[in-house]
């Protein structure tokens, strides 16, 4: 007998079986012994050697079952269907696909590397060489190599479960209502609190086992269609059809930021925006995106590579809750992932009445002021509202550290991210000290737009019936921004084109094929997406009818008609074409950006880049610039979260046609609802939009948009880029060159460069601006290094089965415990005031109005008229 037939009747005579050894060494060995006895004959026996390689291989199958939770069999089954040849060629094409993937675990790969240099100079011995190989190229040949993604997704499918079913969409839509009504009531707080996903499923699951109890078990015709009304126990695919429902429907739509800056009359307090507007525009901008995503799917859905590390927390939760597991002892903790999230759930909701409602300034900890509160320079650096943040321990509420969402992105993602949020701190200090373009005369880190007295600037002195007057911009003041707000845009302008550039090069060939795909797609209806993929996630989707692309194209031509008719019959000044021209720049954008999100987990939004295009189309008409921002911004923002929930339904092989109309339907109703919310925040909410507002709705993003607009849609790009800060508009030509000189050293040292980003270390200069700095970073690094690193690489099994539980019981406890303070507390006006709810705003860092010069009585900077 050859050796290699000798190792491979070892591998077979061990068995790949799926027989549980016990976890006690002494009978381990009586059942290895027992294997054996099985195959040896008087012609072939084993030696004390091989028997002990035996002993350690069963070893590894043990550790593998831990790995592979409740499918281990599913996986050692297939290795023994895999030659040795067979294997390194897998492995070789995975080395060369995964070369760059930040992503792919780091031993893998080292393991892949040496055992494609061959049984000879790896120096393994034959039977581990071959043992190894199999294994590898089975895992990703039949399942993930991701351990995050093995961690939540089995690697099999049960096409006959339950999913799109009548009790599904009852429950989906009643949800849907519920939380698009309270999360737009509660989007423009500070730090908003949300029903997200995964606190929806912890709604969703009583409530689909409610249902599954208490409907009759009948069998429905409704005009030839037939379907059984309750077709047993509560699954896990009805959770999972449900949960896309509420994610899609159950978000307030980003639209709304732009109807508050267009409303209300702090703002541009255009009246004419009332229901039917709004309506309209949420329909065409959801739906825009909707189309958008169906399109991008072979970019960022099919490709394993695009892991969305944002979505596996809810994978796992809905996993904990309705599918069982194995008890297993992992570093001593026995608890399941059912109990654990509970537990969690609970400490979390209890312990966060302590920061948002009984100690407030727990939650904005900013401690180094208190200790001389009317310095303004120590406000400046340390402040958390006001100032940049740089505090070693800002926060003790889980909503500020979880910010960054430290439980879940990967931790060279939010390195980069922190890093860039340094570099941008550095930069701010930099421009205020040096009073750079009259920084001083303002706070360091706001989104307002000011005068020449060091007063915000004062709109109404230079429009006439809606529109810019330039006589009276010239007898009045240029406009000016804080060493915040400049650093932003700078660094955003950066960003954009160093994304493009970055991204186009690095994944050409993804994109290349999946510009083919989708050509061949259009010429071949019959053509299968899945058929041009060969992972397992594919392979098991192709028993399923996919959504052809024309459905989405047809969505997308039918929300832009709906769009053009929206702009044409309202007063919004807008020109068709110039929403055309953004639209254009904004999907070219899309394919980098989208990219990024799916790897790296952060979101790049357009809106900035969009707002000096429009700024340069219809220049002076504020309205018409925050039209075009709209369908450059939301649509895309809106496809980045379709196309999340279109990953997480192939990660569950959930039907496709099933899901689109799933997305269709809640996110009709999602724009009834919000609209109407919106409308009665308008109405019955005073101080909305303020900072002195009682329950924190401050909306950030919409005074940030309000800034914008004013610079860049009122004002303009010439007098703002050509006149008052001319360096901004070389953040576009220093972004190519970042990208580009990125690129080619990437090529050139990846060994040292694998896990710098240089896009997302950008947009954490980015994070300015807008009263966000260091104090939202800072602790986040700290828990993402302990969970994310220390604990991922030293209790990867622990880590695997608990750390995603861990954050949404946390994530979730802390959602329900801050909508009920808000709605029975702060939003009726029961307010505590003591020390502890006080102190973080007694001080300059609190009041945000302190600046390190004073505005000359005359006002600085040019004299009134020398302006253009």
């Amino acid at each position: 007998m050859s050796r290699y037939e000798k190792q491979s009747t070892l591998i077979e005579a061990t068995g790949f079986s799926a027989k549980e050894s016990d976890s006690t060494s002494e009978k381990k060995e009586v059942y290895i012994t027992t294997e054996l006895d099985t195959v040896e004959t008087d012609e072939f026996k084993y030696t004390a050697e091989e028997k002990e390689k035996i002993f350690a291989f069963i070893e590894t199958v043990s550790n593998l079952r831990d790995i592979l939770d409740e499918d281990p069999d599913y996986i050692l089954d297939n290795m023994k269907s895999l030659t040795l040849e067979e294997s390194l060629a897998l492995l070789k094409e995975a080395a060369e696909y995964y070369k760059e993937d930040v992503n792919f675990p780091e031993d893998m790969m080292m393991r892949i590397k040496i055992l494609l240099l061959g049984e000879q100079i790896s120096g393994m011995d034959p039977f581990y060489y071959q043992l190894e190989a199999r294994l590898q190229a089975a895992l990703i040949k039949f399942d993930s190599p991701y351990p995050e993604v093995r961690a939540v997704i089995r690697p099999t499918d049960d096409p006959s479960m339950p999913c799109e079913t009548f009790r599904a969409y009852v429950v989906g839509i009643f949800w849907v209502c519920c939380a698009s009504f309270i999360n737009q009531m509660y989007h423009e707080r500070q730090p908003s609190i949300t029903l997200n996903a995964t606190v929806l499923q912890v709604l969703i699951y009583p409530s689909g086992k409610f249902i599954a109890k208490s409907l009759p078990n009948w069998n429905v015709n409704i005009f030839g269609w037939k379907f059984p009304l309750n077709p047993g126990p509560w699954t896990f695919k009805e959770q999972m059809f449900v949960t896309i429902m509420t994610n899609v429907g159950g978000g307030a739509t980003n639209f709304f930021h732009y109807a508050l800056t267009m409303r209300l009359g702090i703002f541009f307090n255009s009246e004419w925006v009332q229901y039917g507007f709004l309506f309209l525009m949420a329909f065409v901008t959801q739906f825009f995106g909707f189309g958008l995503a169906g399109i991008m799917r072979r970019y960022v859905v099919y490709p394993t590579k695009a892991v969305w590390p944002t979505i596996l927390p809810i994978l796992q939760l809905n996993r904990a809750l309705l599918l069982p597991e194995t008890k297993q002892n992992i570093n001593g903790w026995t608890i399941s992932k059912y109990k654990l999230f509970w537990i969690t759930f609970v400490s979390m909701f209890v312990y966060f009445f302590i920061p948002d409602y009984l100690f407030t300034a727990l939650s904005t900890f900013n401690w180094m002021t208190w200790i001389a509160p009317k310095n303004k320079k120590l406000a400046f650096i340390t402040g958390s509202r006001m100032g940049l943040g740089i505090n070693p321990w800002t926060t003790f509420d889980w909503s500020v550290i979880n910010y960054t969402t430290p439980l879940v992105l990967p931790f060279f993602a939010a390195l980069n991210k922190y890093i860039g949020v340094w570099v941008g701190a550095l930069v701010i200090i930099g421009l205020y000290w040096s009073n750079y373009k009259y920084t001083a005369y303002f706070p360091p880190n706001n989104s307002n737009v000011y005068d020449r007295t060091g007063m915000r600037y004062n709109l109404s002195r230079v429009m006439t019936n809606h529109e810019f007057d330039e006589e009276k911009y010239r007898g009045y003041s240029p406009v000016y921004i804080g060493a915040g707000n400049m650093t932003m845009l700078g660094a955003y302008y950066c960003m954009y084109t160093c994304a493009f550039c970055y991204i186009m090069l690095n994944e050409w060939k993804t994109i290349r094929d999946a510009c083919k795909g989708f050509y061949r797609s259009l010429r071949d209806r019959k053509l299968s997406n899945y058929e041009m993929f060969d992972d397992p996630f594919s392979r098991t989707m192709r028993q399923y009818k996919e959504v052809p692309d024309w459905w989405f194209i047809a969505t997308l031509i039918i929300a832009f008609s709906i769009g053009v008719g929206a702009i044409v019959g309202y007063p919004t000044n807008t020109p068709v074409w110039a929403v055309v021209v953004v639209i254009l720049v904004c999907i070219a954008l899309l394919i980098p950006t989208t990219i990024i999100f799916s790897t790296t987990g952060y979101l790049i939004p357009g809106d900035t880049l969009t707002v000096i295009i429009a700024g340069y189309m219809v220049h002076g008409n504020p309205i018409a610039s925050l039209i075009c921002r709209v369908f450059g911004f939301n649509t895309d923002e809106q496809a980045e979260t379709f196309l999340g929930d279109q990953k997480m339904a192939h990660y569950a092989r959930m039907p496709p046609r099933g899901v689109f109309r799933a997305q269709m339907t809640a996110t009709l109703l999602q724009c009834f609802v919000t609209t109407g919310a919106l409308t009665w925040l308008i109405s019955h909410t005073p101080d909305l939009c303020t900072l002195t507002q009682s329950a924190r709705l401050v909306c950030t993003f919409p005074n940030q948009l309000y800034s914008n607009t004013l610079l860049l849609g009122v004002i303009g790009p010439h007098r703002t880029y050509d006149v008052i800060y001319p360096a901004l508009k070389y953040g576009f030509l220093v972004g190519v060159l970042v990208g580009v000189g990125f690129w080619a050293l990437r090529r050139r040292y990846v060994k040292y460069l694998k896990h710098v980003h240089p896009v997302v270390i950008i947009s954490g200069i980015t994070r300015y601006g807008a009263t966000y700095n260091l104090s939202y970073f800072t602790p986040g690094i700290y828990f993402s290094f302990i969970f994310m690193v220390l604990i991922r690489r030293r209790y990867l099994l622990w880590w695997t089965k608990y750390n995603y539980i861990l954050s949404s019981g946390l994530t979730a406890g802390m959602a329900f415990s801050g909508i009920l303070i808000f709605f029975a507390l702060q939003y009726t006006g029961h307010t505590l005031k003591w020390w502890g709810t006080m102190v973080q705003n007694a001080g300059v860092d609190g009041a945000g109005t302190a600046t390190l010069l004073t505005a000359p009585n005359g006002g600085f900077g040019p004299q009134v008229g020398s302006w253009q």
